[in-house]
């Protein structure tokens, strides 16, 4: 089975200055980690490989320090791996950053499967995935919290919907996006390390793309442009109490009226 898993590079602080002018987040010279909602999808991919077996490969989007995540991926399993890097990229919101991916993706070749997150930490959108599979014009379904079956034509999941869950056949090729949960991502393997200690990391720029038209990418691509985006307020001001029982019960029913939290 060919998978291909997605994934992103996300700030690994809350502590994140944000581009007045472009209303986008700097991610340069900030910690940064996987998406933790992609382990979840590497993981999936990783347990149906040993299932099925396959070929997993991994695709992100992001400047070059994303393909640090690239190499994360292979000391957990990953055979193959790829980032889509340019500055024409850069800005995009979610249908841009969906259609750039469903474009690396066909520069890639054909997969069985494809693998999100349900979201990223950064965006809460969990938008991306569906979208890359209208793109592709593939089904997909969505909030996968189990694999109940693979055969050579369908998988069979389980969907966490919002007040159901239900059971889905999906022919291949499709996409699915997956729950926080669905399996426990293993931890990178230093065997692995030292043996893709020098494995590349293929870059896709817009050159490589069959799409060369500018308009369909970045914050040229993008339909939605943000108006404003700011932290919110840090406040540190804090008291400790060392009251008892009633009296501490009394005095804090006191401070949640005093800042109307409550009625009187």
């Amino acid at each position: 089975m060919n998978i291909l898993v997605c994934i992103k590079q996300v700030p690994g602080t809350s502590d994140v200055e944000v581009d007045e002018k472009t209303g986008v987040l700097k991610r340069e010279g900030i910690d940064s980690k996987i998406n933790p909602y992609d382990l979840y999808a590497l993981e999936t991919a990783l347990k149906i490989r040993e299932e099925k077996g396959g070929k997993i490969t991994v695709l992100s989007m992001g400047p070059p320090q994303a393909a640090q995540v690239i190499r994360e991926s292979y000391m957990m399993g990953a055979d193959e791996g790829a980032l889509l890097t340019d500055r024409k990229f850069a800005g995009a919101d979610v249908l841009a950053t969906a259609y750039t991916l469903s474009q690396g993706i066909r520069k890639l070749g054909k997969f069985d499967l494809i693998i999100c997150g349900k979201m990223t930490t950064d965006g809460d959108t969990a938008q991306v995935g569906p979208e890359i599979a209208e793109y592709l014009d593939v089904p997909h379904v969505s909030n996968v919290r189990k694999i109940l079956s693979i055969t050579d034509k369908l998988i069979t999941v389980e969907m966490d919907m919002p007040e159901t869950v239900e059971i889905q056949e999906v022919l291949f090729p499709c996409l699915i996006t997956v729950e926080k949960g669905i399996y426990t991502p293993r931890l990178p393997s230093f065997k692995l390390k030292l043996k893709t200690l020098n494995k590349d990391v293929p870059y896709i720029t817009f050159k490589d793309l069959k799409d060369q038209d500018v308009y369909h990418y970045g914050l040229n691509g993008s339909p939605t442009q943000v108006l404003k985006v700011f932290p919110p307020p840090k406040n540190q001001v804090s008291e400790i109490w060392n009251d008892k029982g009633v009296v501490l019960g009394k005095r804090l029913a006191d401070k949640l009226k005093e800042l109307k939290f409550i009625r009187e």
